[in-house]
């Protein structure tokens, strides 16, 4: 058997870690970047299929998906209070090698999502220093905001977590008064415009529009064993950062489409910018893109922190080699999770990504399928556990509870081009793969291995 010590347990953290480092409002402002950062990104909804549908969706879909995510991730997340998250939730519903694919699943998709945000801060700063444009300025740039922001990340979950919070409320301050500015140039009549008419609608990005801002609830799961009093602050965290997200794109997007008429192809990303401007002048449009550059580097660091701690949990878990657990005697950081998803950040920005991205939301969809069924499972499998919070629904209704956003899921997945389907089947290829290697590394002696005792005897077979 291979080289293990006893053991680091998944379910709660280790007693030997220091006083617990995220407290309410972080918690708070941590969700909403890993979410949303704000209304950024909302526009083409308008572009794909005209103001009231772009409206009637961001309505509609957070009931459809955004609430029910984050409440399974308010139950999941106070039952299970380690590292890893929904990590942690597929290995004690079925196993480890669910548990790996989970892991692998969501960090794939997690890095790309990642590596957006460097460039689209730079992109904004750009706009202010034309040299950053292209060639070796541009790549040096990109390299030395990676690495600056992931050595903010490396100073302390504390920092990011305050960090989020001043990010929050001044990235969020031009469109509170872009709001205001707004109100007597509103015409509500233009909130019911279903599109210019011959302009066929993008159905397509309509939904993936949506789906791109109002997901990943659950990546602050990963981060549960740092929190304090997880079993009172997530179920109070969570609706919050609901209310705080949707407000962000619904308030915006009502007074920039009551208060401006313009062909609807303009409505790009990055609109609001321009409306600000039509509203109130070139000053708020500055303003607004400087937010936008901040809320680029809140969502980095918040995205980060979960990457970097669902390593950890995977180590852990006896997921990875317990190497990757390794944290910062000074910071008590997981470094080595930190430096994985940095390297792979760096490499990954300067692709033409298009298809890859589309892949990466494809594989997560596939991990929100087995997080869903992880839930239900966990339900079943362990009805009398102790759950802090409890969805106050009985099993058959759960079940109609996540059909819903499964088969929206499903709806998603089906509508992908053939690259997609390709890509993301050698994603997962390679996830089997590396549970594989894991495996082989462990029954030969070749690495250290944390042993998760709800599951030693299971993790001695490949395919348990």
């Amino acid at each position: 058997m291979a080289d293990v010590e006893q053991p680091i347990v998944g379910a709660e953290p280790s007693p030997l870690k220091p006083k617990k480092l995220i407290t309410l409002v972080p918690l708070i402002f941590l969700i909403y970047f890993e979410v949303a950062g704000g209304p950024y990104g909302e526009e083409p909804a308008v572009q794909a299929a005209g103001p009231f549908y772009a409206l009637l969706g961001f309505l509609i879909f957070p009931f459809i998906w955004s609430i029910p995510e984050a409440l399974i991730t308010a139950e999941l997340s106070t039952t299970f209070t380690g590292n890893g998250g929904f990590v942690l939730w597929a290995q004690r519903a079925f196993g480890p090698f669910f548990g790996s694919l989970m892991g692998s699943w969501k960090f794939l998709s997690g890095v790309i999502n990642v590596a957006a945000y460097p460039v689209l801060c730079i992109g904004y700063v750009e706009k202010m220093f034309p040299v950053l444009q292209s060639g070796w300025p541009r790549i040096v740039a990109i390299v030395a905001a990676i690495l600056v922001l992931a050595f903010v990340n490396y100073l302390g979950l504390n920092i990011v977590g305050y960090a989020a919070v001043i990010l929050g409320l001044i990235s969020l301050s031009p469109f509170i008064l872009m709001c205001l500015i707004a109100i007597p140039k509103i015409r509500p009549k233009r909130w019911l415009s279903l599109g210019q008419p011959g302009v066929k609608k993008n159905w397509n990005l309509f939904f993936n529009t949506l789906f791109w801002n109002l997901n990943f609830w659950d990546n602050i799961s990963t981060l549960a064993g740092e929190v304090d009093k997880p079993g009172k602050a997530f179920p109070v965290a969570l609706p919050v950062a609901v209310t705080i997200t949707c407000l962000s794109y619904l308030l915006p997007l009502f007074a920039v489409t009551g208060a401006v008429d313009v062909p609807q192809a303009e409505w790009g990303s990055g609109f609001h910018a321009t409306a600000a401007e039509l509203i109130a002048g070139k000053w708020l449009k500055i303003w607004l893109e400087i937010g936008a550059a901040l809320s680029a580097i809140g969502l980095y660091e918040a995205q980060l922190s979960s990457c970097s701690f669902q390593i950890l949990g995977m180590a852990e878990l006896g997921i990875l080699p317990k190497f990757f657990a390794t944290r910062s005697k000074w910071f008590h950081t997981p470094w080595v999770g930190i430096i994985v998803p940095t390297a792979l950040t760096i490499g990954v920005s300067f692709l033409q990504f298009t298809d890859i991205i589309s892949s990466a939301n494809f594989i997560y969809s596939l991990s929100m399928l087995l997080e869903f069924s992880s839930f239900l499972r966990l339900r079943y499998k362990m009805p009398e556990l102790e759950r802090p919070y409890r969805i106050p629904m009985r099993l058959p209704l759960l079940c109609v509870f996540c059909l819903i956003p499964c088969v929206f899921l499903v709806l998603l997945m089906v509508i992908a081009t053939r690259t997609v389907y390709m890509v993301s089947g050698l994603m997962t290829a390679g996830a089997i793969l590396w549970f594989l290697m894991m495996w082989q590394l462990r029954k030969h002696n070749c690495c250290v291995f944390v042993v998760d005792q709800g599951h030693q005897a299971s993790t001695n077979q490949p395919n348990s």
